[in-house]
């Protein structure tokens, strides 16, 4: 089990980087109109580029055991927990308006690539990339359909052409180009102008969740609201890693399938949620609020839910 030290040391470069986008935001670098655009150019053009970069050349998505059922744990075990924060977070008096869409969604979506790739890696080794990646296109499906209908109000009816949006088209056409084999033939510049792009991705999203932390940060106690962190607290951080666990114990996968879903268990609120609000309408500073909330709880809590969820699923050493 890996350390208090390494964990931070393992993290570490991902708070470097929010950190450099909310600098680059206040000493105007970035300036608000450069912010939308960075926001259109993240969402249209580089994170579509990595999920197809990831997707359509993954042969992991051929073996019969990880075509179905890691996606479907992805999307569905997102989606649950978007649902039972709603519910949950409305039982304990966050209303419409003020924030509830918002907060169903950051409580909902797990950090699923900054960290957990790392601490994957560093535990298990990379032969769990795989099931990762896999479990990863569920779980942006879910973002990108059931997410964005969370946020902006919107029933399926209503809102289809939000759906219709560059993550979404991207993970339709790579699977299909894998399935098919049709990656195969795409030409070497193409994919490597792909990758060249998709390579921006990560770095390029975690720039926009400090950018869009900065204009919070002139009046600090607004990155503070008791109510939303504790209640996120009680959610993301007590009550949902049971819904990864229970999954990871009794429905039958294969261990490194397993070893994914113990580890999206112990994860704090992910940065999209930020973006995904900024996006569309919601409340960027509740999502704020609850990344950095659930992120500092997190690294008192992640090696407690991991250490416990390997026993509870059968994998402990």
């Amino acid at each position: 089990m890996m350390s208090y030290g390494q964990l931070f040391l393992t993290i570490l470069p991902v708070f470097a980087m929010i950190a450099l986008g909310a600098w680059l935001r206040g000493v105007r670098m970035i300036s608000e109109a450069g912010e939308d655009s960075l926001l259109n150019l993240a969402v249209k053009v580089t994170m579509p580029c990595l999920i197809f970069e990831s997707v359509a050349t993954n042969p992991a998505l051929r073996a019969p055991g990880n075509l179905l059922l890691p996606p479907l744990l992805g999307f569905g075990l997102t989606l649950t927990s978007i649902i039972v924060a709603w519910h949950v977070a409305r039982a304990l008096g966050l209303t419409l308006g003020h924030g509830l869409r918002s907060f169903a969604l950051a409580v909902g979506l797990t950090n699923y690539t900054y960290l957990p790739l790392p601490l994957l890696d560093a535990m298990f080794g990379p032969e769990n990339r795989a099931a990762l990646l896999m479990h990863n296109v569920g779980l942006e499906a879910a973002i990108w359909t059931g997410g964005v209908l969370v946020v902006t109000g919107l029933s399926p009816r209503a809102g289809w052409r939000k759906l219709v949006n560059g993550p979404v088209i991207a993970l339709a056409v790579s699977v299909a180009a894998n399935l098919t084999g049709a990656t195969a033939h795409v030409p070497a510049f193409v994919m490597q102008l792909v990758h060249s792009l998709g390579v921006c991705a990560i770095p390029l999203g975690l720039l926009l969740t400090g950018v869009s932390i900065q204009p919070h940060l002139d009046d600090p106690r607004q990155l503070v609201n008791t109510r939303v962190t504790l209640i996120a607290w009680f959610l993301r951080l007590g009550v949902l890693p049971w819904v990864f666990l229970l999954a990871a114990r009794y429905v039958p996968c294969a261990d490194d399938l397993k070893r994914v879903l113990v580890v999206q268990a112990a994860m704090p609120s992910a940065g999209i949620a930020v973006i995904v609000a900024r996006l569309y309408g919601g409340q960027p500073l509740v999502a704020v609020q609850i990344l950095l909330g659930t992120t500092a709880l997190a690294l008192f809590t992640i090696p407690f839910w991991i250490r416990f969820g390997l026993s509870f699923a059968g994998l402990a050493p």
